[in-house]
């Protein structure tokens, strides 16, 4: 389609034809010559004898225009960013003439808001739906978001969000929800004010004040959240609307910000949370959402350094209006898909908020959507007839189920055993849908983290299976490659069914093909399912992974520069030495001088989890013999690194160091003299004293010295690839546990040693 004159009719009849119209808008997009055209209308000056008001109207409807190819096609989208459409809106906003033309401003900025909103799909984040696009158009999408958010662009469009018009108030707002999704553009906006504000701070300065180290303070920072705050006190709902996305966007994983949303003010007078709470309770439920997302994002927010602290009341209140939503067969696919999305968003890693969720018959609720949507029969054909809202909704329930279900035995083995949704999963498994399969994927990984539901339900149903086949798959999309290997790695444990099945069905070369991919989540999740296929296994199984792996290979992972890639390579040495055989396997493939190496470098590591796995690798090597156990005072680095970090490493750490030193006492009394020497009495004494507990453990209390077993931590169903746990407060519960462990053993490695003896040395 080629308009060889452009004028405002032809552009009329042009977006009249293109609206809801797919092909018309590919075939634009290949008229490469027009959208340079269409994009340069934006800034053309007026011709000689042209009046500017013709010249206006042509800008207003090419700017419609643009906004009407934006969405929907890839190849219209690639063309306006290849014509840098976003930089000709801008520099059109930028002119004073644009913004005395009210019709003009709006269609501009309306224009602004519709292409971004595009570029961020592509460009990414996304909350979904999960779309597939090449990698230089995502390339281009986050060039000309990073453009977007410079400060010359905000300083464009930032001050229309207080703009006398209330639609290009509005269209700014709805900019700012749809296109902040990361920290770096979040800080942006909030930071940012007017640029007359700029100038006075700048005057008002000292001379030897340098301007480049002079910051955002906050008091003229937040223009932006204060205009918006203005913006919800108002009673047009579309300004509520438009606000209440903009604001849930900057309260995202946002802590100062949130706590001033939720801070009463001096006067008394209601806090910007209470208002948006008293707004998810009016009948309009485009509002109800936007304002229970902002609450959601505003609360996790504001609990997000303290896990299990989210403000109830708050929650409730949001469970009630988005179950609601849920539960209403008028309401469109499209507010039950927000409703999925700000629910999912809310008991994400809380486990109270899931068994909150879930004692209310929300989770019920979901499923029961969800099944009312997917068909069993005949997935292939699913997408012939189906909308595309259909889709994307079943994509966002499951994945709000996965949420859910994430963390409580009870959850999963209802879904399981009385809401029967693994057949559906299975089902979803293979359908075309990206996002379906990875939210399949998802759940799924849900229920495998209960080590019944892998024994019974996964593999009876042929789920588990179904799911190895999709991870098989080497032209798989990587994102359902990454969810499915999550599942993987919790199916490979010892007490799994399915583990000898699929090591006999090509696991281990499947694994090592994905270590070597670019994407670093991947490779991550490969070395973990290494690691766990490991744990409480066959030395048969041990040699067969070694041989993929490699023994050089495996120390090369341990002085790896990622601290992350050097914490599974260890982790796999802690539980290739989980028994007898297993030590034996590594001195004879590895030999001393290369097993003190990797010690060496895990305990001189600055990374705390780096150095853990190495205590815990250290602690299993000291269960084997007196030789095997000279390792550590033949190589005298290694002594003082163990006595370092027992004195000065965090929890989790400690304990196996010291049950080490208690191994080797026992089996050899006659070391404690070089323990003397190195300073260790006094640091053991130290623990004891350290933790305010005066230990006495009965001979039987802890029983023998026991083994530092390879799946004790971080291995097994507890943790996943890629899952979030909420650790904030189980590591502080394991940090206590951690300090009275080492402790109780100190005192017995004292109780070793003959104090009558040393006492003197002191």
């Amino acid at each position: 389609m080629t308009v060889r004159q452009i004028t405002t009719a032809s552009l009329k009849q042009l977006k009249n034809t293109v609206i809801g119209n797919p092909s018309a808008k590919l075939a634009l997009a290949r008229d490469t010559a027009f959208i340079h055209s269409l994009v340069d209308c934006l800034n053309h000056p007026p011709t000689s004898g042209e009046p500017q008001s013709s010249q206006d109207d042509i800008r207003i409807v090419a700017a419609h225009c643009i906004s009407s190819i934006s969405y929907g096609s890839e190849t219209a989208l690639a063309s306006l960013l290849r014509a840098n459409a976003l930089k000709a809106i801008i520099r059109a906003l930028s002119n004073p003439q644009a913004l005395t033309v009210t019709s003009l401003k709006s269609a501009l900025a309306r224009a602004l808001r519709v292409l971004a909103s595009a570029i961020i799909e592509v460009a990414g984040p996304t909350p979904g739906p999960i779309r597939i696009y090449s990698a230089q158009f995502r390339s281009d999408a986050k060039i000309a978001l990073s453009y977007l958010f410079e400060l010359d662009c905000l300083d464009v469009y930032l001050p229309l969000l207080a703009d006398l018009s209330a639609q290009t108030s509005v269209t700014i707002a709805q900019l700012i929800g749809a296109a902040v999704r990361t920290e770096v553009h979040r800080s942006a906006v909030i930071e940012w004010f007017p640029r007359l504000e700029r100038q006075r701070e700048v005057k008002s300065r000292r001379g030897w004040e340098r301007t480049g180290v002079v910051h955002v303070t906050t008091r003229h920072g937040a223009w932006v959240i204060r205009t918006l705050i203005t913006m919800i006190q108002k009673k047009d709902i579309k300004v509520q609307e438009a606000a209440l996305s903009a604001l849930a966007a900057l309260a995202l994983d946002n802590p100062p910000v949130a706590i001033a949303l939720a801070r009463v003010p001096a006067d008394g007078t209601p806090s910007p949370l209470a208002s948006v709470l008293s707004l998810t309770k009016i009948r309009i439920t485009d509002v109800q959402l936007a304002a229970s997302l902002c609450v959601t994002n505003i609360i996790r927010a504001q609990a997000s350094n303290h896990p299990g602290t989210v403000d109830p009341a708050a929650a409730l209140t949001v469970i009630q209006v988005l179950n609601r939503i849920l539960l209403s067969p008028s309401e469109s696919p499209q507010n039950q898909t927000k409703a999925c999305h700000a629910l999912s968003l809310l008991v994400r890693d809380e486990k109270d908020l899931c068994l909150e969720v879930y004692d209310r018959g929300v989770l019920a609720n979901v499923a029961a959507l969800v099944k009312s949507i997917t068909p069993l029969d005949k997935p292939s054909d699913w997408d012939i007839d189906e909308s595309e809202s259909r889709v994307i909704l079943r994509e966002a329930a499951l994945m709000t189920i996965a949420s859910i279900a994430l963390f409580d035995r009870v959850i999963k083995r209802d879904l399981a055993d009385n809401i029967q949704l693994i057949p559906l999963l299975r089902a979803c498994l293979a359908q075309k849908s990206v996002g379906v399969r990875v939210a399949a994927c998802q759940c799924i990984r849900a229920l495998s983290r209960d080590a019944a539901i892998i024994r019974t339900n996964l593999t009876d149903s042929g789920a588990g299976l179904a799911l190895y086949q999709v991870f098989k798959k080497e032209d798989e999309d990587p994102r359902v490659i990454f969810a499915a290997l999550a599942v993987v790695c919790n199916l490979v444990n010892d007490f799994s069914p399915l583990r000898p099945v699929m090591l006999a069905d090509g696991l281990l070369p499947r694994l090592m093909r994905l270590f070597n991919v670019e994407d670093q989540e991947i490779r991550m999740g490969a070395l973990w399912g290494l690691k766990n296929l490991l744990c409480k296994s066959s030395l048969a199984t041990k040699q067969m992974v070694m041989t993929h792996l490699g023994w050089t290979h495996l120390a090369e992972l341990v002085n790896d520069v990622d601290p992350q890639i050097q914490e599974q390579a260890l982790c796999i040495l802690r539980n290739l030495a989980e028994d007898e055989e297993g030590i034996v396997l590594i001195f004879d493939s590895m030999g001393e001088d290369l097993v003190a190496a990797c010690i060496s470098a895990g305990l001189d590591s600055s990374n705390e989890p780096v150095t853990r796995e190495t205590a815990y690798f250290l602690g299993n090597l000291s269960n084997g013999t007196r030789e095997q156990q000279d390792i550590i005072f033949t190589h005298p680095p290694i002594l003082d690194l163990v006595h370092s970090c027992m004195a000065d490493g965090k929890s989790g750490i400690r304990s196996p160091l010291v049950q080490c030193v208690f191994n080797l006492l026992t089996s050899n009394p006659r070391r404690r003299q070089e323990l003397v020497d190195a300073g260790f009495v006094s640091t053991l004494r130290h623990l004891c004293d350290w933790t305010g507990t005066d230990v006495s453990v009965s001979p039987g209390g802890l029983g023998s010295a026991g083994r530092l077993g390879g799946g004790s931590l971080g291995v097994g169903l507890g943790v996943g690839v890629g899952v979030g746990t909420g650790m904030g407060t189980a590591r502080h519960q394991i940090n206590s546990e951690d300090d009275k462990d080492a402790a109780e053993w100190a005192r017995r490695v004292l109780d070793l040693m003959d104090t009558s003896v040393i006492g003197h040395m002191l």
